[in-house]
């Protein structure tokens, strides 16, 4: 069983929501807890007023680490709460992000805004008066300007529950520090990119682990952007389960069909774990090598052409089969049942598969970014129809 389902008794949940929490536990404040260096020093700068806090990591086949999580809490003492967004996530991916998106296919503000809204919902759950970020002013560039941390504060509705701990005294006061729950003289003072000030609080709090800045977001990564981008292209509603299929193995893509060809045995798991109804599996026989799954972007079925180099390409990856000088046998899992084809190992099929490439990205992000304004102006006509038909 994945750890996702495994990391308490108290915290069980799955795939797309928290289903329930650690009983008659009562929080000071929620923390969004990425893991990074900041998210740690956010809490513990808290913990050291003498409030409780609990961590909320966030879970989506783009970030997320719950095989982390005991280790985490067990290194820097922080209840952590693994919350699986994935859905919700690649739905606002697929409306196109309010905010835009970054370099890439990374949609920064609208990520944070999505994430702060989410913890702001847990909040009576847990007894929560605020909620914590480490965001720190300048550090990012889409993402942590002032302007945005306004933005992220005001679009998410937490303008009066949301402290960035590490940053705070360059930020408006907060209700919590207003009313003495947080000692506002006791927050450290930290802006820009540099990191030296974290560094030296995590050496003073005496991490043995000094993780790295959080990142880890596959959505800024060009190789993991240029996976997500046939589904980001293609797809009219949210499918987790493909875009976990993109984070696996070799991509080859031959038109709107993926083969995802295992590199090692957790990947072969993964596959399998992930085969869908009217996927094809293909494993070679006889030989070791790879699985590999088939999938279709529509629901559009393989031809036999198509299913055979799709078994050829497999096969090409098994070192043995390939020196074997012959053809090899594959078996193939699929809407039709179970059969055996053989075939000659060879990456130079009649269907072409490609790997994953990032041609077109920048035509479509401009086709998204016009209807992102085009959405706004239309609000804003909205809105002043509806200020003028009161006025009259």
């Amino acid at each position: 069983m994945s750890p996702l389902f495994e990391l308490d008794d108290q915290l069980q949940f799955t795939s797309n929501e928290v289903t329930s929490r650690p009983m008659n536990t009562r929080y000071d404040a929620l923390a969004l807890f990425s893991g990074g260096l900041d998210s740690i020093l956010a809490c513990k700068v808290i913990q050291d007023q003498g409030l409780k806090v609990l961590g909320i990591h966030f879970i989506t086949p783009f970030f997320g680490n719950p095989e982390k999580i005991e280790d985490w809490q067990e290194i820097y003492g922080v209840d952590i709460l693994p919350v699986d967004i994935s859905s919700k996530y690649i739905k606002m991916m697929l409306d196109v992000p309010a905010h835009g998106m970054g370099k890439l296919v990374n949609p920064c503000v609208d990520c944070k805004i999505m994430m702060l809204r989410h913890a702001h919902s847990l909040m009576d759950e847990f007894g929560a008066k605020f909620i914590i970020s480490g965001e720190v002013v300048g550090q990012r560039p889409m993402s942590q300007r002032q302007e945005a941390l306004n933005s992220i504060r005001n679009d998410a509705e937490v303008r009066d529950v949301l402290l960035r701990p590490l940053c705070a005294k360059s930020q408006l006061i907060t209700p919590c520090e207003e009313s003495g729950l947080v000692d506002r003289e006791k927050l450290p003072h930290i802006s820009g990119r540099g990191r030296k000030e974290q560094l030296a609080m995590a050496k003073a709090y005496g991490f043995k682990v000094i993780p790295t800045p959080a990142g880890g977001c596959k959505l800024t990564e060009y190789e993991n952007a240029a996976r997500f981008l046939p589904l980001l292209r293609n797809l009219k509603e949210p499918d987790v389960n493909f875009f976990k299929l993109t984070t696996v193995g070799r991509q080859y893509w031959a038109g709107n069909k993926l083969l995802a060809i295992g590199r090692n045995q957790d990947d072969n798991e993964n596959i399998e774990k992930l085969f869908n109804d009217g996927d094809y599996v293909f494993e070679v026989k006889d030989f070791p090598g790879p699985l590999s799954l088939g999938r279709a972007l529509n629901p559009e079925g393989w031809t036999e052409r198509e299913i055979l180099d799709a078994a050829a390409m497999t096969a090409s990856f098994s070192p043995k089969a390939r020196n074997s000088g012959g053809e090899v046998v594959v078996n193939v899992i699929g809407p039709d049942g179970n059969k055996d084809v053989s075939v000659l190992p060879s990456r130079e099929t009649e269907t072409v598969f490609a790997g994953p490439n990032l041609e077109g990205l920048k035509e479509w992000k401009i086709e998204r970014e016009n209807f992102r304004l085009k959405n706004i102006e239309l609000k804003k006509i909205e809105g002043d129809n509806l200020a003028l038909g009161k006025n009259d």
